[in-house]
């Protein structure tokens, strides 16, 4: 088994450069939809059916995309070393593209839950759901995704990987949104720490960080060339 650790973070921008759209870069607007509207657990209790309207729309938007060379480089990285990848991304590029070990902080698109239990998980793929698609517990089906107003549930699973970390890359995020964003400081001291990104965030913290300022789908597979060879 490979003895390094890597420790991956990936954020919208990865999954952008699939052709997914992110709201970071839309004002708060995403497809036209206000985001408090459609990723709050009040916008869910306020029009459930809108919310689900929303999702139905991302996830038939996924099922048309296809990985990129970011997430096909990455898990092209398994071979060499011990990779966990935790995304802020709900969509399943990285599944695709044959990574194996992912975290998804925010959720998963191809799944729903229970409306009354988030451990009630059903897979859906990409259909839609329906109000009056219920769950095993007979509670509503909603999309498994962690809106804003709720708890991240693997946050502390993903804080122990990063501290076990022998390698960290960030790729694709403004670390602007927490508690995803506080990951990068349980990190090590002194281990190597790259961060590829077209827009360098200004809030990482002292420590040196090597600084690839590139696309995900370019700076990835040269980043990963450089570390196997």
């Amino acid at each position: 088994m490979p003895s390094k650790k890597v420790v991956v973070l990936t954020g919208a921008g990865i999954s952008a450069e699939s052709g997914l759209s992110t709201f970071r870069d839309s004002g708060g607007l995403w497809e036209g939809f206000d985001i408090n509207e459609v990723a709050s657990i009040d916008g869910w209790n306020r029009n459930p059916s809108k919310v689900l309207e929303f999702y139905n729309m991302r996830r038939e938007q996924v099922s048309k995309v296809e990985p990129n060379s970011a997430h096909k480089a990455l898990a092209e990285l398994e071979k060499h070393f011990e990779v966990v990848i935790v995304t802020q991304n709900v969509d399943d590029l990285h599944e695709r593209a044959g990574s194996k070990n992912i975290i998804h902080l925010h959720g998963e698109l191809t799944k729903a839950r229970s409306e009354r239990n988030e451990y009630e998980i059903t897979e859906i793929g990409y259909s839609p759901i329906k109000m009056g698609d219920y769950s095993k517990d007979g509670s509503q089906l909603r999309p498994a995704i962690v809106w804003f107003g709720e708890m991240v549930p693997m946050i502390e699973k993903a804080a122990m990987e990063v501290s076990q970390a022998d390698i960290l890359i960030v790729i694709g995020t403004s670390l602007l949104v927490y508690p995803a964003a506080s990951l990068v400081h349980y990190s090590a001291k002194g281990i190597p720490k790259y961060i590829i990104d077209p827009n360098i965030p200004e809030v990482l913290g002292p420590e040196n960080w090597s600084l690839i300022n590139d696309t995900a789908n370019s700076g990835v597979p040269k980043l990963v060339q450089e570390l196997t060879t």
